[in-house]
C-alpha cells in the first residue's frame, strides 16, 4: 500500500505564502509545513513509499524532496497536475490513477490532522473498497464537505447541504482499496469531464449513484483543520504545536 497527498493547490486565501508556495508547503509549526505532517503521519503507519500529486508551484515541492524524504524516512514519487491552476481536485487524484492500484491512503495536502487519523482507517474491519474519514462530533456550518448515511454507507456528500441533514464531516483521508482502482479511476474522469470545476469527493457521490458501497470510518474528538484561510492557518499552528 502506498500513501498518497494531493498537493497542487494554489491556496490563493493564503497569501502571501503562496505567492511562491503551494499550499502544503505553508508553515505551521516553525519550519514544518502541512506537507510534513502529512509525511510524517504516513510513516507512522508504516507507508514509505507516498505518491504526492504537484501543480501550483511545483518547483517548491521538487527542491525539497530529497530533504523530505531524509526528513521523514519516505520515498517520494511526484505526479505532475497540469491543470492545477484551472481545474479542481476530483482531476488532480485522477492523474494519480495508475497507483490506485496498489492500495492508497489518500490525505489532502491542505489538513493537519494527528496519525490516529491513519490508524483508524488502516485499522477498519470495513469491508469496502473505498472507506472515508469522517468527523461526527464538530459542529457543521456552509464550507465544510459534509456527508450523509444509509445504511451504514455513504449516501451523499457534498459541501451544498444543510448542515442539520449532515452525519458528519469529511476530514480528507481516505482509505482506497485495490479492488476500487479502475471504477474510482472512471468515476473521476466521468466528473470532471462533466464539469471541471467538481471535486475528488464527487467522484465518491459519481460512484455511490452507480450502486457503490463506500464505508465511513468515525475518527472520534480529534484535533484538526482544514487549511483554508489565514484565520485556519493561525488553528492549525495552535493544533501542530501539540503533537
Amino acid at each position: 500500500m502506498l500513501g498518497m497527498v494531493l498537493a497542487a493547490g494554489a491556496g490563493r486565501r493564503l497569501r502571501p505564502y503562496t505567492d511562491t508556495l503551494p499550499k502544503a508547503l505553508v508553515p505551521v509549526d516553525g519550519e514544518t509545513t502541512i506537507l510534513d505532517i502529512a509525511l510524517r503521519n504516513l510513516a507512522a503507519v508504516d507507508l514509505r513509499e507516498v505518491v504526492v500529486v504537484v501543480g501550483y508551484q511545483a518547483q517548491a515541492v521538487r527542491d525539497r524532496q530529497a530533504d523530505l524524504e531524509r526528513r521523514h524516512g519516505v520515498r517520494l514519487t511526484l505526479v505532475h497536475n497540469d491543470k492545477a491552476e484551472e481545474w479542481n481536485n476530483a482531476y488532480s487524484l485522477w492523474c494519480a490513477r495508475d497507483y490506485f492500484g496498489e492500495g492508497v491512503l489518500l490525505v489532502n495536502g491542505d489538513t493537519v490532522h494527528p496519525v490516529s487519523v491513519e490508524q483508524a482507517l488502516l485499522s477498519s474491519e470495513e469491508p469496502a473498497d473505498i472507506l472515508l474519514a469522517v468527523d461526527t462530533v464538530k459542529k457543521l456550518a456552509d464550507e465544510e464537505m459534509k456527508v450523509t448515511v444509509e445504511g451504514g454507507h455513504l449516501k451523499r456528500i457534498t459541501k451544498l447541504m444543510d448542515p442539520a441533514e449532515a452525519y458528519g464531516e469529511y476530514i480528507g483521508a481516505t482509505l482506497i482499496r485495490p479492488g476500487a482502482a479502475e471504477r474510482l479511476a472512471d468515476a473521476l474522469r466521468a466528473t470532471f469531464e462533466r464539469d471541471p470545476q467538481l471535486y475528488y469527493e464527487d467522484g465518491y457521490q459519481e460512484m455511490v449513484d452507480r450502486g457503490e458501497k463506500i464505508a465511513l470510518v468515525p475518527i472520534g474528538e480529534v484535533d484538526w483543520v482544514e487549511v483554508d484561510d489565514h484565520a485556519d492557518l493561525e488553528k492549525a499552528r495552535r493544533i501542530a504545536a501539540g503533537y
